[in-house]
């Protein structure tokens, strides 16, 4: 499998873990001139902008620890474009997630929804 087939495998299992809790998925891979977002959602009140971070081994740190600053701000960006666009509305309330996603190889895998992850940063 090739790295974009096996991102797109662990954001199917990132949005169906989404659906599993009462999410729902809006859009996956919104792309803008200032970068990406893999899955945009809905899960309660709050419009969810989601990174999801894989890893096979540990060996290589948590997926959670691996949205930077850059990566927020990124994200962040590309959340406004997307508000723009859609005409969201302004008193629905934002959250920043990331949904890490751990590959033991085994045929286990560890899904953790950090809810809430960061602030929006300018």
């Amino acid at each position: 499998m090739n790295k974009r087939d096996l991102g797109t495998f662990y954001e199917d299992i990132a949005a169906g873990y989404i659906k599993n809790k009462g999410g729902k998925v809006i859009k996956r891979n919104f792309r803008t001139r200032q970068g990406e977002i893999d899955i945009i959602a809905r899960d309660g009140e709050y419009l969810c902008f989601v990174e999801v971070k894989y890893r096979k081994k540990d060996d290589y740190g948590n997926p959670l620890d691996c949205v930077g600053y850059t990566k927020q701000r990124t994200i962040c960006k590309v959340s406004r474009v997307y508000i723009n666009m859609n005409g969201a509305d302004f008193d629905v309330p934002i959250r920043y997630d990331v949904i890490a996603v751990n590959d033991y190889g085994n045929g286990t895998l560890n899904v953790n929804w950090l809810k809430n992850a960061f602030e929006y940063v300018l």
